[in-house]
């Protein structure tokens, strides 16, 4: 007798884990976990550019992709390393100092003489003076997808980004991953959710991050939908998830 297939996600329930299960060419996650039928495009008057460490193997709960799929322009590139803010863009950058680097490193906005979500600190860590008029000047954002220590791994390989303004973020709320992957500290985001915290504040505009964040509770959903139907695909967290390494 025939497998019966699973009319939901469109594979057999028995033996799904021998099954070639095709990934979706847009966001690049398998395609029982895929929404782009969902996403919506944003207009965002701030470029957006994702650098992936080429180890960041979680497909299924990353969200590179699936952010860079909401702005018609933003760039995701995977590597270790560019000569240049330009090179890594794939066009003329005229002045570097007018994008912003999200990297948190030590830097902790719950140890500075502030409440704002997003603050521009300088080569010590230090709170930049006249934060309004830098993050206002703002036209481009870079965002490093992968563990802390991948991140910091892109951080110091790339020396063109001590040209670019780095900020760093103090969300009033924790992660919506929850306990699907828990992250070393309680202000680290998901990249559509720093997508979403970043732009909004800049462009002062609240229905970015509503959008960005509404598509990841919706690709949450449909991870947890999978997990009953295909385990494998969509596991539970373990019990020591990877993220906590210690970052050096």
């Amino acid at each position: 007798m025939s497998e019966q297939a699973n009319p939901k996600f469109g594979v057999p329930k028995s033996g799904a884990a021998e099954e070639v299960v095709p990934d979706c060419p847009h966001c690049g996650k398998p395609l029982p976990l895929c929404i782009c039928d969902s996403v919506t495009p944003i207009k965002s008057r701030i470029s957006l550019l994702i650098l992936q460490h080429p180890q960041e193997q979680d497909r299924a709960l990353g969200t590179a992709r699936l952010t860079a799929m909401h702005f018609k322009d933003a760039v995701v590139k995977i590597g270790l390393s560019w000569p240049s803010l330009s090179k890594a863009l794939g066009r003329k950058v005229d002045d570097p100092s007018r994008w912003a680097v999200l990297y948190l490193g030590s830097a902790k906005v719950a140890d500075l003489d502030t409440d704002a979500e997003i603050v521009a600190i300088n080569r010590k860590g230090e709170v930049e003076p006249h934060q309004r008029a830098i993050l206002s000047d703002i036209e481009g954002i870079v965002l490093l997808d992968g563990t802390w220590s991948q991140a910091k791994a892109l951080w110091w390989r790339n020396a063109w980004m001590l040209k670019c303004q780095r900020v760093i973020l103090g969300p009033k709320r924790p992660s919506r991953y929850g306990k699907l992957r828990k992250e070393p500290r309680g202000d680290g985001l998901s990249t559509i959710e720093a997508a979403g915290l970043l732009l909004a504040g800049l462009e002062k505009r609240p229905e970015i991050a509503e959008a960005l964040n509404a598509s990841f509770d919706r690709m949450l959903a449909r991870y947890r939908e999978v997990q009953a139907e295909m385990p494998k695909l969509a596991p539970k967290p373990k019990k020591k998830d990877y993220r906590r390494r210690k970052r050096g």
